[in-house]
């Protein structure tokens, strides 16, 4: 038995012992005269019909409202209850056009006052008793309000199912571009290049970009609701960018593939770099959150390898850093970073040497090294930045080139040894 039947059964069996003549139901006027007035009600009580710009709204609820005062004359008239399958649909399509399931319950109970209101003229101008007439009354504001109840009840169950099925669907879409996108195609393979044409991502005209993002704490990727958080707050920010943004969770990181116009025609200049404009937006992410972006890639086929670029531009992000464009970073640190597991390996013996000598003075050789060339290689201007006298920065490149076997005050020499000191892994040095 449906959850409405016993209720709604109950209420007619009610309405029926009354005794309301007849006669009462004639005065009701046909269903479309109800159905103008509901619509009418509708649109001065619930703004969200009048403020949609979709041109099915208004069209679907004169016949909706149609629709209902034909059921409610039905029922009245001793009809069986029925499925109410016309409120499934109506909910169905409001759920596939975005259309707020409040504004389509609101506009349910604005059809409870005029049912309500035309049942009850119409009981007392057929009835002269007014014991009978009270009975009556009482009988029809019962079946309306559990005919309201029953439709409300299965439009937001049927709007609830349809709106979760839509959405894994368009996940499942989604997975898939992200998937073709990420692992590239080949043109020849018609089925996939008619997907990508499909969703418009064959476009000569376009321009794409990757990013990825993780929490600052990786292990709160791990939890799919906190995870899911960031992809909502991420589409959230670039919800009034013209950019393009597929995006997803994969491999517990966020992944999106953005993508933008490159002129707006032939005759108009192109646009600005789409991974500077995105990089942009992503500053105004929340600080919890750690983004890497690639260089700009010119056509999908691309996409794989900025996909990589983006990986390793998250790798290299931190919180002074929160967004890191691929571009924006030093040849060197990429060098050493996507190097720095086997030069480790091969560090000559200096190496270990040099190390141990700048643990044991509480790191200020390396710290010196760096402020000498930050400096162009200045010992006054390095002896200020550190705020000590030049003849302590001069012995301490002695004591450095003592231990290390180089000339520290050449550039090879500064080179190599800056060089090693980078591709350890530790904590920053301590202040001085």
């Amino acid at each position: 038995m449906r959850n409405y039947d016993s209720t709604l059964g109950a209420a007619l069996s009610n309405l029926a012992a009354s005794a309301l003549p007849s006669k009462a139901l004639d005065t009701l006027g046909s269903g479309a005269e109800i159905g103008d007035e509901l619509r009418a009600a509708v649109l001065a009580a619930v703004p969200a019909f009048n403020e949609s710009r979709n041109p099915d709204v208004l069209p679907d609820l004169i016949r909706h409202s149609v629709e209902h005062a034909t059921e409610l004359l039905r029922l009245l008239r001793g009809g069986p209850i029925g499925d109410f399958a016309f409120v499934r649909e109506h909910a169905e399509r409001r759920a596939e056009q975005h259309f707020p399931l409040e504004a389509v319950l609101h506009a349910y109970r604005c059809g409870h006052k005029v049912f309500t209101q035309r049942l009850r003229g119409a009981a007392l101008a057929a009835i002269s008793s007014a014991e009978h007439a009270q009975r009556a009354v009482a009988a029809l504001a019962d079946f309306a309000i559990e005919y309201t109840d029953a439709i409300s009840m299965l439009a937001a169950s049927s709007y609830t199912a349809h709106t979760r099925l839509l959405t894994e669907v368009a996940g499942d879409r989604r997975d898939q571009l992200l998937t073709l996108l990420l692992e590239g195609h080949d043109e020849a393979d018609g089925r996939m290049a008619q997907i990508l044409r499909d969703e418009g991502y064959l476009d000569s005209r376009q321009t794409f970009c990757v990013a990825v993002a993780r929490s600052v704490d990786p292990t709160e990727m791990l939890n799919a609701a906190r995870a899911r958080r960031m992809v909502d707050s991420i589409a959230e920010v670039f919800a009034a960018s013209r950019v393009r943004l597929l995006i997803d969770l994969r491999d517990n990181k966020v992944t999106m593939v953005c993508s933008d116009a490159v002129r707006d025609s032939g005759w108009t200049a192109p646009r600005s770099s789409l991974a500077r404009r995105v990089s942009a937006t992503f500053a105004l992410v929340g600080n919890a959150a750690l983004i890497g972006v690639s260089n700009d890639a010119p056509s999908t086929a691309h996409i794989p390898n900025a996909h990589r670029e983006a990986l390793v531009a998250l790798d290299l992000a931190d919180v002074t850093r929160r967004v890191a464009a691929i571009s924006d970073i030093p040849v060197r640190r990429l060098l050493l970073h996507l190097g720095q597991d086997e030069l480790q390996r091969l560090l000559p013996k200096w190496a270990s040497d040099f190390l141990a000598a700048d643990d044991k003075v509480g790191g200020v050789l390396i710290a010196t090294l760096r402020a000498y060339a930050d400096a162009d290689m200045n010992v006054l201007k390095a002896a200020e930045r550190l705020a000590v006298h030049p003849n302590t920065i001069y012995s301490r490149l002695r004591r450095v080139g003592d231990v290390a076997g180089l000339e520290p005050r050449s550039f090879g020499g500064l080179s190599e040894l800056l060089v090693v000191a980078d591709c350890r892994r530790r904590s920053p040095s301590p202040p001085l």
